[in-house]
This record gives C-alpha cells, structure tokens and sequence, in this order.
C-alpha cells in the first residue's frame, strides 16, 4: 500500500468512493458528489491524502476549515473514506493515523469530527486514533427526510499548539 497526496488527477477515483460512501446513507449529509472547483475549494491543499494499491485508489483523507476565523486558523474538520471493496483491512486506520501526522505538519492542533450516531465503525475508528467525544447533537439535520443524530469528536495535538 502506498500513501500519497492527491490533486485534481485524481478526483474521478477519489468521487466514486465518496460517491460510495454517500449511498451508505451514514457517511455524510451530501446527497450528490461536488464537483472538482467544489470539492477543492472546501479542503486544506496540503492535508488531501489516499492509498493506493497499485495504481487503485483503495479510500482518501482530507480536511477542512472549520472557520475563516483566524483564532480557528489550526482546527480542521476530518473525512474519511474507503472504497467499498476495500473495507474492514485497516485502509481507515492507515488513512487517519497518517492524516493525522499531515496535519501536525501543517500546523494544526485540533481534529474535529461530526459522525452520524449510527456508524459505530468509524466512531470506533476515531477512538482508536486518540478522539474523544465531545459532544451529541440530537436531530441535527435531516438525510432524505430522516432525521440525523451526530456525535462531536475531536483529537488535540500533543505537538502542536501547546
């Protein structure tokens, strides 16, 4: 498995598994796939990764501003995907954990995470990777006219920010 950071060449992968992961139902509140101008604009260039068996992208990593506030200047917002025929073989795991270094790189000292209640695996996944839940927002919004529970992770930098 290799590790490396994406660019637009790779958006079509890279908007299949998110496409993928939309269809779950317990991934996101996204209903459809953005488009590249989109999808760039709402995700730190420095902090987009994936793996990559061979030339197959297998999940990403990216983060996003939480704020354009400057005091929020080193807080992002994680997402995680995996290719759905790639799942339960630790690429979430690989992903997050090297995200995680990126993100100290790149001088940020806080991860936040907002995951629908229902998707115990990836809440699993961000507890393994040193996240602690904040947080729990009940009804938060709805996904096709059902309403959403989500629960608020976050992991603080013990290298950054101190």
């Amino acid at each position: 498995m290799v590790i490396r950071s994406i660019d637009q060449k790779d958006y079509s992968r890279l908007s299949e598994i998110y496409r993928q992961g939309i269809e779950t139902g317990i991934a996101t509140f996204e209903t459809k796939v953005p488009d590249w101008q989109d999808w760039n604009a709402a995700h730190l260039p420095e902090c987009r990764i994936a793996t990559f068996e061979g030339n197959v992208m297998t999940g990403w990593a990216a983060l996003s501003p939480v704020s354009g506030r400057c005091v929020y200047a080193g807080v992002a917002e994680v997402s995680v995907y995996v290719a759905a025929d790639f799942c339960g073989k630790g690429i979430g795991k690989v992903l997050l954990q090297e995200l995680i270094k990126v993100s100290e790189k790149a001088g940020l000292w806080t991860l936040q995470a907002g995951i629908f209640a229902e998707n115990t695996g990836n809440i699993k996944l961000h507890e393994y990777c040193g996240f602690r839940t904040i947080g729990f927002r009940e009804k938060i919004g709805q996904l096709n006219g059902v309403w959403k529970d989500s629960v608020l992770m976050e992991r603080r930098s013990k290298i950054v920010g101190l």
